[in-house]
Formats: C-alpha cells, structure tokens, sequence
C-alpha cells in the first residue's frame, strides 16, 4: 500500500507566532514528525489493526518516541493501538512511580513488567566489566514475551540517527562487519517484528524535544554510570567529525541506505568469481585508472579515533 505523506504535516501551528520560542518548538515538532512519520511509510512499520508495544524505558529517547507516535496516530491513515511498557528492573533507587504516574496523566494504555534481573547481572558479571549485553539480553526476552501476552503485533525501539551510525562504527571497528541497526527486523526468536520509528531522528533534536517537553527523564545507575564503553567512544568520534565537518554524519548515514555491493568484498553478496564482460555500458561499473574524488569535509580525520582498548 502506496500511503500519502500528507498527513505527516498536520500539526497545529501555534497560536502566538510572534514568540520566537514557540515558533521553533512547533518546527521542531513538525520535523520530529515528518522523519518518523516517514520511516514508518518507507520500511512499512506500522499496518492497520496493528498493536505497537511502545518500549519505554524512562529516557529522552523512548519518551520522544512515545510522544511522536501519539501525535502521528490521531491523524494517520490507517488505525493502530498503541500500549507503552517499561520493565522495572528493580535497580535500587529506581522511582517506580515516575512512569506510572506520566503514563496515566497521558491517558495512554500501559503496562509495567517487574522483573528482578539487576541481581542477575550484578551476580553474573563481575565488578568493572560491561553489563550491558547480558542485561540487554534478558531484557529482551522478557519483552518478547510481555509482546505476546498483550497481543502486539509489533514492538517499537526508540534508537535514532546517532545509535544506528555507533552501531555501524562499533561492528567496523570491533567485530570486523559492515553491520548497522537495522530500522525494521524480525527478532531472533522469529515470532515478533521490531521497529525502530527514530531511524531518521537526530540526537540533539531528540535532546532539544525532551527540554521542550518537560519528560521525567529516570537515570539508568545499572550501566551508564560505567566508564569507557566502547559506544561512548565512537558517540564521541562521530560528535568530534561533526563539529569538524558539519553535515559528515548526514553524509554516513545517507552512505547506509546506498549500498553498492559490487564495490565491495563479499562474494556472498557479489558474484565475483563468474564476472564476465558483457559488452554493455555500465554507469556503475568500476573505473579502474581514474582516481576517486571527493569532497575535502567528507574525508574522516583519523588522527581523532582513539580507543583505550
């Protein structure tokens, strides 16, 4: 279904344009819209009848998302519900009444999971390493199963711009794969379908709306108070090369939606072995004495990628 782009755009213009403030929280908001209102129509993420599980974890990010997607379903096309669940991981100190409380002043379905899995990861993972993946890994079952309990058809992520490019750079840098965060997937149980609506979504608009907004941000004290992690450093370099080189991170991430794999190495993905002259002009194919030219701000200053390995 081909679905018109219109309805993205509907916001309300505010009611006293001469504040300079209010006029930019309003283009703010109607960009914030237009992007994840077109992820959504350009990777097909949200269909008619569908249940979207809203991860909300108490964060800028998820709270935007949650946010931007009310705003979207009281005037898109096609009819979808949407039901936002946190896992309270019972970290200590955690204010487990911050989202109950907001959730119900929105007026929107919710759902609280409890599930001790802090004293899993404090038991399992010794002080000073990373927790993130095994945290990160019982979470994920835990949701997949609370999706199934309360019918949705889809679960929704609230990863932007920033973290799909982190995510690229780390499986670069580290795992030795051109592997980003895909925008939709199926999850590796192979029951649910997983989407990202902020794929589009810049950071710092993401930390601009928050302000706008007022959310009751809640700190996550399990892992982000741990130092070095690799992300935080490629977070940096990619915040290093766009002060440097204003519009490089726009240039990446256009880069992931324009892949060329005959330009690359993986036979897997290019027939390289029975590539033959077919005698037919070919604007893509390789010219192989001309050297490449680019623009001076896209190439990376190298010198700036360090790591504490």
């Amino acid at each position: 279904m081909v679905m018109d782009l219109g309805w993205i755009d509907q916001a309300q213009p505010p009611r006293r344009p001469d504040l300079k403030i209010e006029r930019e929280a309003h283009k703010l908001e109607k960009r914030l819209c237009r992007q994840v209102g077109q992820a959504i129509v350009a990777f097909n993420m949200i269909e008619e009848g569908d249940r979207v599980m809203v991860c909300v974890s108490g964060g800028k990010d998820s709270y935007a998302m949650l946010d931007i997607l009310l705003k979207l379903r009281a005037r898109a096309p096609v009819h979808f519900e949407l039901i936002a669940v946190n896992l309270d991981q019972k970290q200590p100190g955690f204010p487990e009444q911050v989202l109950p409380q907001y959730l119900s002043q929105l007026g929107v379905p919710f759902h609280i999971e409890n599930q001790d899995t802090y004293s899993i990861v404090k038991r399992v993972i010794a002080e000073g390493k990373t927790m993130c993946s095994l945290c990160s890994r019982l979470r994920r079952g835990i949701l997949y199963r609370v999706a199934d309990e309360l019918g949705c058809t889809k679960i929704a992520l609230g990863h932007h711009r920033d973290d799909i490019l982190q995510t690229f750079f780390l499986n670069f840098f580290f795992a030795g794969k051109l592997k980003g965060m895909p925008p939709k997937l199926v999850s590796d149980d192979g029951r649910h379908i997983v989407i990202r609506p902020m794929a589009h979504v810049s950071e710092k608009d993401l930390v601009r709306w928050a302000a706008q907004r007022q959310f009751p941000i809640i700190p996550c004290t399990l892992c982000g108070s741990q130092t070095n992690l690799q992300r935080k450093q490629v977070g940096q370099m990619l915040r290093d090369w766009e002060r440097s080189h204003p519009g490089r991170i726009e240039s990446m991430f256009t880069a992931l939606q324009n892949l060329v794999p005959s330009h690359l190495m993986d036979s897997k993905r290019h027939d390289f072995k029975n590539l033959r002259p077919d005698g037919i002009a070919n604007s893509d194919g390789d010219r192989a004495f001309d050297d490449e030219s680019f623009a001076t701000a896209s190439a990376p200053d190298l010198q700036i990628v360090k790591f504490d390995l």
